[in-house]
């Protein structure tokens, strides 16, 4: 059985492939490489892309910022709270 906040299959392939611009440009700089984000599905595949492990310090801000990706995935209106939510995460793990 699936958790109550947990997205189905759907709606996260929805989320890693949306194309809906971010309200701004995130340039984060990993392994000596600057990575820019500036699509929920780029957010997305971001925040899929490391272990649960490397999250888990952050778990609560990992998964509002997932959850806000979905969303704005499905509703373009929604893409502030989703820049909003990535910012919070990336500013907490210092990545910002």
């Amino acid at each position: 059985m699936r958790a109550p906040n947990q997205a189905t299959p759907k709606a996260v392939s929805k989320a890693a492939l949306s194309e809906t611009l971010l309200r701004t440009t995130f340039r984060i700089r990993l392994n000596g490489e600057t990575v820019a984000i500036t699509t929920v599905g780029q957010a997305h595949r971001f925040l899929t892309e490391y272990s649960s492990i490397e999250w888990m310090e952050f778990r609560t801000l990992h998964g509002e910022a997932m959850e806000c990706l979905e969303r704005a995935a499905e509703n373009a209106m929604l893409t502030v709270q989703a820049t909003d939510a990535v910012r919070s995460l990336l500013v907490s793990t210092k990545l910002l």
